[in-house]
């Protein structure tokens, strides 16, 4: 009986040693990177750091390639139809007007505009924070927030974003990009 406890502790003591050593590897089974070449060529492309890409697409989709919100968001970053067909339009990315929801979902369309997107709201607001907040909640809100004090113009009380959901969402993407900078340095 006391070889069974023995044997069951030292079971969990080299668990807990694995773990330590391979916390990264194990937290790379959570925080994919899938599609690095895409994410890699919008990133370099439009001056968007990957991880926070990558962040944009764990919280959006969790990688689900043909992921539909119930508001009609499409594909791995969950673009808005019309705000996809207004980027792809402004920078000559192929949207086919009659086929336009499967152009949207096909992945290298789909990080191709949110990306960026992405990048006109970080060169817009000039600040993360208030970036994501105006991917979610749309540049309106976030010009309103501004305009109203209910946001800083430097993001420094991003927690007074007054729609709980998009509050909640830069939260989750701030938390997911600090997690993929710091496993994947």
């Amino acid at each position: 009986m006391r070889n069974k406890g023995i044997l069951w502790i030292i079971s969990i003591l080299i668990i807990i040693v694995f773990l330590a050593f391979n916390k990264n590897n194990i937290l790379k089974i959570f925080y994919p990177k899938k599609y690095e070449e895409i994410v890699y060529l919008y990133a370099k492309e439009y001056n968007v750091d990957e991880n926070l890409i990558y962040a944009v697409i764990k919280a959006e989709s969790n990688f689900v390639e043909n992921a539909v919100s119930n508001k009609n968001a499409l594909g791995l970053m969950q673009i808005m139809e019309d705000t996809a067909k207004d980027i792809a339009k402004k920078n000559n990315i192929q949207v086919d007007e009659n086929n336009a929801r499967q152009d949207i979902l096909d992945i290298n369309n789909n990080i191709n505009i949110g990306t960026k997107y992405l990048a006109t709201l970080l060169e817009k607001y000039q600040n993360t924070e208030l970036a994501l907040a105006a991917y979610n909640a749309g540049t309106g809100n976030v010009d309103n927030w501004i305009e109203k004090n209910i946001l800083n113009k430097d993001g420094s009380n991003i927690e007074n974003i007054p729609y709980k959901e998009t509050n909640n969402y830069v939260r989750i993407i701030l938390q997911n990009y600090k997690i993929y900078s710091e496993i994947y340095k």
